[in-house]
């Protein structure tokens, strides 16, 4: 009898548990049936892969889509677009929304929103307040919550932990691992003056120097470890605090970013101005090279976006009123393709720090690999391709990114998301039909 699929992805360089090897991928029902030698069988559709590589659908554990509350900026239909047009199969979205995602009604809300209109997975991140902590351990484990994220420096609303105590009784909460915006917020406003209205951009990394970010990293550590409570350290971007989480690995996971292992100071701060300026900085290079030795060394365990959007009005702001933030989710894939072209990281390696790492850091249900059972999700690229990222390719609601007229080799060509194409050739398909993701804690 001859073996029928729903998809069949066919002649692929696929990135399996096995290595990297040329196969055909049978999918049914959302899921991967088959790997191998599929020339027998027949399939409702199929796609000729060749000369193309079939990554595990790549997951960006670190977005913020504006929405509620911003959606002048961006929201869950644009934010997903773009995340679809770069090769991004699912995402976690943070809380600093208006009003913050601090309730599970909040949370409940955003996955309504989400409901028809989100181009790809999705989950959202409950937020860390002094006023929700009693009830983390319970909302930490609803469908579609990504976890905890707390932000030890400055944020929006009243999603500020800046001191030990309530650090302490947030980490006492629950079981999940908490993701953790590292900058200490004491040092922050002792060097505020730095960043006093007349400077330039150049000096955000000067401001939120080395130190703020370390401290915070250590005051962190010590707390979890006597917790006993893992954490996730985002966008981590200095050589310091490389070193010291290396030492801490029984409790620490670590992020960083793709601007971070890109752009350098003081360049990058000449050349975009503000539209460099993020939270923590862009460093120099000293910094820039410990990011990747510590890829190289397996430290770092995940990467994300950090997709953070404003408008070009607000951008435009003199420094320090201009806002942190700067587009990446449609921007991760191509700009670390064209990475693997220059030799700096394997394009195993780079599956592991966005399909494997998030699932396994986050506990995802069927994401994250290649494997018969697993969600039929693939980010399909073409390693060769050459091409110069633009505003005008931006799918985001602001309409721009620092990479804006990067040429770059290697670009994704088709994001398929439960067996379903939702983009191919730069082009969106069908209607948007992204669902919660799973997790092991939350099973559906």
């Amino acid at each position: 009898m001859t073996q029928t699929f729903d998809l069949i992805l066919r002649h692929g360089l696929a990135v399996t548990p096995n290595g990297t090897e040329r196969t055909d991928i049978g999918v049914s029902d959302g899921r991967i049936k088959a790997i191998g030698d599929l020339r027998a069988a027949s399939a409702a559709e199929e796609m000729d892969l060749r000369g193309l590589a079939v990554l595990p659908g790549v997951i960006d554990t670190q977005v913020h889509f504006r929405e509620p509350g911003l959606e002048y900026k961006e929201d869950l239909a644009t934010g997903t677009a773009a995340a679809a047009q770069g090769g991004v199969v699912a995402v976690f979205e943070m809380p600093n929304t208006k009003p913050s995602a601090t309730t599970a009604d909040a949370i409940d809300d955003k996955l309504a929103r989400a409901k028809g209109r989100a181009w790809v997975d999705h989950a959202f991140f409950l937020g860390a307040a002094a006023d929700n902590i009693d009830h983390l351990a319970l909302w930490e484990r609803r469908p579609g919550c990504a976890g905890i994220k707390v932000f030890m420096g400055s944020s929006t609303g009243n999603l500020l932990v800046p001191d030990d105590e309530t650090l302490a009784e947030v980490l006492a909460q629950g079981v999940r691992r908490i993701a953790v915006h590292c900058e200490d917020e004491g040092r922050l406003a002792e060097r505020k003056h730095l960043a006093d209205a007349g400077a330039h951009p150049r000096v955000h990394h000067e401001w939120r120097d080395v130190e703020t970010a370390l401290k915070a990293s250590q005051r962190l550590i010590a707390l979890a470890e006597k917790a006993r409570r893992r954490v996730h350290v985002l966008h981590v971007t200095t050589a310091e605090e490389m070193e010291f989480l290396a030492d801490h690995k029984a409790v620490a996971t670590v992020e960083t970013t793709p601007q971070h292992l890109t752009l350098a100071a003081p360049e990058c701060y000449e050349r975009l101005g503000s539209y460099a300026q993020m939270n923590p900085p862009i460093r120099g290079v000293h910094h820039r090279d410990a990011l990747w030795r510590a890829i190289a060394n397996g430290v770092v365990d995940v990467l994300g976006s950090d997709h953070a959007p404003h408008t070009r009005e607000e951008k435009d702001r003199p420094y320090p009123q201009s806002p942190s933030g700067m587009t990446g989710v449609q921007t991760l894939v191509p700009v670390m393709l064209d990475h693997v072209s220059q030799g700096r990281l394997t394009l195993e390696r780079l599956v592991d720090l966005t399909s494997a790492g998030p699932a396994r850091i986050f506990g995802i249900t069927g994401k994250g690999r290649t494997a018969v059972g697993y969600d039929a999700d693939f980010t399909i690229v073409d390693l060769k391709a050459e091409r110069i990222i633009t505003n005008d390719w931006i799918a985001s609601r602001c309409g721009w990114t620092p990479f804006d007229g990067k040429r770059v080799t290697g670009w994704p060509t088709a994001t398929i998301v439960r067996g379903r194409v939702v983009m191919r050739d730069g082009q969106l398909l069908g209607a948007p039909s992204g669902l919660p993701v799973r997790f092991q804690e939350c099973p559906a």
